[in-house]
């Protein structure tokens, strides 16, 4: 089985650059399954119906998301909608709307793709996502599914290490996302799992993770609360990685995408 992830998303920019290169991954990478982080799809802001309709047309069939999914009161409503194959962090309380985790199928292809939330230096305290996995686990064996993937949307890369390890060969892919910095850490772990540390991003290069620059110095430079507003300048990014699992479930591949859009 073969997988395209891609980090998050972010506003126009970040959608604009993954039509450009998705078609050319495609042709490259032949995966099964296409899966784009999507909780700064809209403005940066968590997902919006429209723009998740425009990915799921260009050929992405699951989305993950991460802290900024519930920003919007129109998230909210589509996560009760569940129009779309949208995994919600699964360390949220469990009355809280949406799936912890969606199911993709491709003919005799099943993927389980989950997501969780880091602790550490992440705000709101939310439940253990090294406990949180274990009910993914149990899910993924009631559905018999023997192929699982996780976003692991956090800021600290010793939590996401330590995370990769809870989950290795238990999990076949830990993949982190959220710093919209990608990493160079990509690796099959002893257990047999593809991990990463950060997927990166997909928006405007020459900014501060997808925002415009002026707006993060003036935060930095002053301490003075300011709107992050979109980059929408050129040159554009499409981070992510591509993963290939065996039969059992292992992985057999993990590598780096990186490209650039003039």
């Amino acid at each position: 089985m073969k997988i395209l992830f891609f980090g998050d998303v972010y506003g126009k920019p970040g959608r604009i650059a993954l039509t450009a290169v998705l078609p050319k991954l495609r042709k490259q990478h032949q995966p099964d399954f296409v899966i784009a982080n999507a909780e700064n799809l809209s403005h940066g802001r968590g997902p919006g119906e429209k723009q998740l309709a425009e990915l799921a047309a260009l050929g992405v069939d699951g989305f993950t998301s991460g802290n900024h999914i519930f920003d919007s009161s129109e998230g909210i409503a589509m996560l009760q909608k569940t129009k779309f194959p949208l995994a919600r962090p699964a360390n949220y309380p469990k009355n809280t709307v949406g799936n912890p985790y969606i199911v993709l199928k491709k003919g005799k292809l099943k993927l389980l793709v989950s997501n969780a939330l880091g602790r550490i230096f992440m705000g709101d305290p939310l439940d253990s996502p090294f406990i949180a996995v274990e009910e993914i686990l149990a899910a993924a064996k009631k559905l018999k599914i023997k192929h699982t993937f996780i976003d692991f949307h956090a800021e600290a890369t010793s939590e996401k290490n330590a995370f990769g390890f809870c989950c290795d060969g238990k999990i076949s892919a830990i993949v982190g996302t959220h710093t919209h910095i990608q990493t160079a850490d990509e690796r099959i772990l002893p257990r047999g799992s593809a991990y990463i540390s950060d997927a990166g991003f997909c928006g405007s290069l020459n900014s501060v993770i997808g925002a415009k620059t002026e707006c993060a110095l003036k935060r930095f430079l002053t301490n003075l609360p300011t709107k992050l507003e979109v980059a929408e300048n050129y040159p554009l990014v499409v981070s992510g990685v591509s993963v290939e699992l065996k039969p059992d479930g292992k992985a057999k591949s993990i590598e780096r995408i990186y490209e650039v859009i003039n």
